[in-house]
């Protein structure tokens, strides 16, 4: 059995919360083990945990379209996680000790799967990682340094769902993606937008 299908058994199982007893499933993360991209998003929404799968609802289908704006498949170029593996009730945000209990999961998803590029979707995946000062409004679209992968914070797509607006630099942020893979990843990525 590799890392990735261990860890993954491990968190299967896990009660370290009490996410555990209201969870219908652990929604480990999915997309290609070996990607140069890795996406964070906050939580498992109810389709999520439903279906025991990332970014599945009506986010997750907005993700995917820009996803493949930018040519980028869930089979090839990316993974994607969250920061909690199991649904808050209601879709509330995350609390801290639930963060403090699923982070360790995460930091070994990134190490295992070793992207060259991290995004973080929207300000829970943000401040977990740069600090609670951290605002995705002011910080979105500035390529930040974790330990020495290059990450891009920006909207979560509920939040282009609720202002549409915020397409725009959210465009732009994948762009900057675009351009970033290209350089550090494959210089032949083929964007039909670029």
């Amino acid at each position: 059995m590799d890392k990735l299908s261990e860890l993954e058994k491990e968190v299967l199982a896990c009660t370290r919360c009490n996410l555990s007893e209201t969870r219908k499933n652990v929604v480990f993360g999915n997309g290609n083990p070996g990607a140069g991209i890795f996406v964070i998003g906050e939580a498992p929404g109810f389709d999520e945990d439903r279906v025991g799968k990332v970014f599945v609802g009506k986010s997750g289908q907005l993700l995917d379209k820009i996803f493949e704006a930018c040519n980028f498949s869930r089979d090839t170029h990316l993974y994607i996680s969250n920061i909690l593996k199991c649904r808050p009730p209601e879709n509330r945000n995350p609390g801290v000790d639930e963060q403090k209990a699923c982070i360790p999961y995460l930091l070994k998803q990134i190490d295992i799967i070793d992207s060259k590029i991290i995004i973080l979707l929207g300000s829970v995946p943000l401040k977990v990682f740069f600090g609670p000062d951290s605002k995705i409004t002011r910080d979105r679209g500035i390529w930040k340094n974790y330990f020495n992968r290059w990450v891009m914070p920006t909207y979560h797509p509920s939040a282009l769902l609720r202002n549409p607006n915020l397409k725009i630099d959210s465009w732009k942020d994948f762009k900057n993606i675009i351009h970033k893979y290209r350089e550090l990843i494959d210089p032949e990525h083929y964007c039909k937008y670029l």
